[in-house]
C-alpha cells in the first residue's frame, strides 16, 4: 500500500518583520542575521493569531467540503500549547467543520511532533485504507526582547492531509529515530518564553544529525547519491547549512554536490521569510523545495532530518508521484509580500500584547480583520474561535 501526502498547505500571520529594521534598533550588523543565521524576516503574530487559528488557516486553504467529511483524525502537532489539557486539534476540528466522528489530539516532543504525527497517521492509514488523516503542525517562536533568540521567531502552519495513493509524495519505509534525555531547549509550565543552551543544543542538533545518518545508512545501504535533495529541520537555516555541510563527507561528485546544493537553497526560501515555526520547520522547507525547485521530477527521492530538543532525531524519506506539481502553489511568495511590516516598536507592541482577564476570567478581543480565523473572546476561561467574516 502507498501512503504519504496527498495535499500540503501553508499558513502564517499577517505582520512581519524586517530584520534589518531589527538590527539597527538592537545596534549590531545586519550581516550578523541575513548572513549569521540566513533570515531576512520573521512573521509576527498578534494577540488575537494562535497555533489554533493558524492550524484552522493552513487546512482551510487545502480542504474541500468532501474532504472534510471523509477526515476521521485530526493531530495538532505543537509545542505552543494553549491548554494543558484540551488539545488544539479539537478546536480546530470544530473551526473546519470536519465529520464529528474522528479522533483529535495533540502531541508534543518540541520541533520532532510532526514527524512523530505524521508515522502515526501513516500506521493509522495502514490499518484502515480509507481514511484520511489531517496533520496539522502549528508553532510561534516567541523569546524575549534583546534575547540571543529574538531574530529566529516566528509563526506559522503547515497542513498535511495523509492518505493511501497520495498526489503529492509518498513515504518510504526507512524511519530510523534516536533519542537522547538532555537539555538543550525547554520551557516549563511556569514560563511563557523557553530556555536555550545555544552552543550546546547547535552541538546537539549536529551531532544527532550525523550519528542518525550513520545508523540509516547501516540499515538501508543508501548514501546521498540516492537522493535529489535533503530537507532538515530550520530553526534558522544557517544551522540547517551546517548539517548540509556535514553530510558532504559521502563520495560525491561535483555534479551531484551542485545539485543537492541548489536544492538546498530552494528549500529555505519561506523559512529565510517567515522564521522558525517549530514543529512545521522541517515541512515548511519540503514544502519550499517542492514550489521553489525547477528540477525535481515524479520518483525523486528527497531525504528528511527532523530534530525536536530534549532530544528526538529521525531521518526519513520520501518520494515523489507523478504529477504532484499540479497540487502545489508556485504563487506562495506574493502572500508573504503582502503581510504588514511592522516598525520594532510596533512589533515589541504586538508580539509582547499580553491578555488581561477581568474577575470573571473574560476578556474580549478585536483588530483581526486582516485574520481568516481569530481568538474573539475569552468567557470565564473558555476560549472562543470564529472565522472572520470579509
Amino acid at each position: 500500500m502507498t501512503i504519504g501526502i496527498d495535499k500540503i498547505g501553508f499558513a502564517t500571520s499577517q505582520y512581519v518583520l524586517k530584520l534589518q529594521d531589527l538590527a539597527n534598533a538592537r545596534g549590531v550588523d545586519p550581516e550578523k542575521y541575513t548572513k549569521g543565521l540566513l533570515l531576512e524576516e520573521i512573521s509576527i503574530a498578534p494577540l488575537t493569531e494562535d497555533i489554533v487559528t493558524l492550524a484552522a488557516s493552513a487546512g482551510n486553504s487545502i480542504l474541500t467540503e468532501e474532504e472534510k467529511q471523509e477526515i476521521d483524525m485530526v493531530i495538532v502537532a505543537t509545542e505552543s500549547g494553549i491548554d494543558q489539557s484540551k488539545a488544539a486539534a479539537v478546536f480546530v476540528h470544530g473551526l473546519l467543520g470536519i465529520q464529528p466522528f474522528a479522533r483529535s489530539f495533540e502531541i508534543k516532543e518540541a520541533c520532532y511532533g510532526a514527524t512523530a504525527a505524521l508515522h502515526y497517521a501513516k500506521l493509522h492509514v495502514e490499518n484502515s485504507p480509507t481514511s484520511k488523516v489531517l496533520v496539522l503542525a502549528s508553532d510561534i517562536a516567541k523569546y524575549g526582547i534583546n534575547a540571543p533568540g529574538e531574530p529566529t521567531q516566528g509563526s506559522g502552519s503547515i497542513a498535511m492531509l495523509i492518505t493511501q495513493n497520495p498526489r503529492i509524495l509518498s513515504f518510504n519505509d526507512d524511519n530510523v529515530a534516536q533519542t537522547r534525555d538532555i537539555n538543550d531547549f525547554w520551557r516549563p509550565n511556569y514560563s511563557i518564553t523557553p530556555f536555550v543552551n545555544g552552543i550546546y543544543s547547535t552541538q546537539q542538533y549536529l551531532d544527532c544529525l550525523q550519528t542518525t545518518w550513520e545508523e540509516y545508512k547501516k540499515r538501508f545501504n543508501w548514501t546521498l547519491n540516492d537522493f535529489v535533495a535533503v530537507c532538515f529541520h530550520l530553526p534558522y537555516p544557517k544551522l540547517a547549512l551546517k548539517g548540509f555541510n556535514k553530510l558532504l563527507g559521502d563520495s560525491l561528485s561535483q555534479e551531484k554536490q551542485e545539485l543537492l546544493q541548489k536544492h538546498f537553497d530552494a528549500s529555505i526560501v519561506y523559512s529565510n521569510r517567515v522564521g522558525n515555526i517549530y514543529t512545521g520547520s522541517l515541512f515548511l522547507g519540503l514544502l519550499s523545495l517542492l514550489e521553489n525547485a525547477e528540477t525535481l521530477k515524479a520518483g525523486d527521492r528527497i531525504a528528511l532530518f527532523s530534530y525536536g530538543s530534549g532530544a528526538v532525531s529521525e531521518f526519513f524519506s520520501v518520494e515523489l508521484v507523478e504529477g504532484y506539481e499540479k497540487y502545489l502553489d508556485k504563487d506562495r511568495i506574493k502572500v508573504l509580500d503582502k503581510r504588514k511590516a511592522l516598525s520594532v516598536q510596533e512589533y515589541e507592541k504586538v508580539f509582547y500584547e499580553e491578555t488581561h482577564l477581568d474577575d470573571s476570567g473574560s476578556a474580549k478581543f478585536s483588530s483581526y480583520e486582516d485574520q481568516e480565523y481569530a481568538l474573539v473572546e475569552i468567557l470565564e476561561h473558555h476560549r472562543y474561535y470564529s472565522k472572520v467574516e470579509k
